[in-house]
């Protein structure tokens, strides 16, 4: 039996493809990928892929939605592995950066406006984004003592959520075009969200 028609038959060929695609992601952008190289590289028809993903912008936004689901939990479990909320603060945003360095192909897929439009992201993307927003609020509002409520606060923190987000995807954007060493990052992000 061939691997494509075993793999095909098993109802794993979905997860392959999409593996197959943030492989090729590894190494080329978004635009350079093609639904071919795709099947060619999972060792399957190139029709195949047309069968899960209808064509490449919906192979594209399964990437992305892949892509922002590994994303969060490299987040999520640097953030998690510090007590202190300032050192957790920053653990996440350098989580974020490593991630998109290691990444850059996944990682343009996740911003591209014409795989997930701003303001209308898709339903397997809508929570994977959420969760992200959540996690940076839980960690930005971890770092002001002020109790819920207080006057300002909830302002305050949203206006600190865009500037840690602007600041953290510019340096990862600024690193992996290689306007910045690697080793800026995390005293960058210390002198962002200093000690109290």
């Amino acid at each position: 039996m061939s691997r494509s028609t075993s793999t095909y038959h098993h109802g794993n060929l979905r997860p392959v493809l999409l593996a197959a695609a943030l492989d090729l992601l590894e190494t080329q952008s978004a635009a350079a990928l093609s639904l071919r190289e795709v099947a060619r590289r999972a060792g399957v028809s190139h029709n195949a892929p047309y069968h899960h993903f209808g064509d490449r912008s919906g192979l594209l936004a399964a990437a992305g939605a892949e892509a922002m689901r590994q994303l969060v939990a490299a987040q999520r479990a640097a953030y998690e592995a510090e007590a202190d909320p300032r050192d957790a603060l920053v653990a996440l945003g350098v989580a974020y950066v490593e991630w998109a360095v290691a990444h850059p192909g996944a990682f343009g897929v996740i911003y591209d406006p014409e795989i997930c439009a701003p303001g209308a992201p898709s339903e397997t993307m809508a929570p994977l984004i959420a969760a992200n927003e959540e996690l940076l609020s839980a960690a930005i509002a971890a770092t002001d003592p002020r109790p819920d409520g207080t006057t300002g606060r909830a302002a305050e923190l949203a206006a600190r959520e865009a500037g840690a987000w602007g600041s953290v995807h510019g340096l990862a954007a600024l690193v992996t075009a290689g306007h910045l060493p690697r080793a800026a990052v995390r005293p960058a992000l210390e002198s962002l969200f200093p000690r109290s």
